[in-house]
């Protein structure tokens, strides 16, 4: 699984109009091939950062959705911050839930 991060911090003039382009964005690519996840969050510590955030089943996926025309869009977005976004890309090997902490408690 793959991790795509993309946090913008915007001025707060700008904030309602990056979440509301945001939020109409993310809805063709939560149902694209391969997403298994798409969302929109806020930093409760800077409310003017804005965090796009999907998770995807493969490399080829990602990388699919990135050469799309529709994510052109999620570039000019990126242009509206006030300082260049910070965009990451996680390879998750594995992914553990409560089976984890169940087993840590009991050792």
């Amino acid at each position: 699984m793959i991790i795509e991060s993309v946090r913008i911090v915007v001025v707060p003039a700008n904030e309602e109009q990056l979440l509301r382009a945001l939020t109409a964005w993310t809805g063709p690519i939560a149902v694209e091939s391969g997403c298994l996840n798409c969302r929109i969050l806020l930093e409760t510590s800077n409310p003017q950062a804005v965090c796009y955030q999907a998770q995807w089943k493969t490399q080829d996926d990602l990388l699919r959705h990135i050469r799309t025309e529709h994510y052109k869009r999620l570039l000019s977005l990126m242009e509206l911050g006030v300082a260049p976004p910070l965009v990451e890309f996680h390879t998750v090997m594995e992914t553990r839930g409560l089976d984890l902490i169940e087993r840590t408690r009991k050792a």
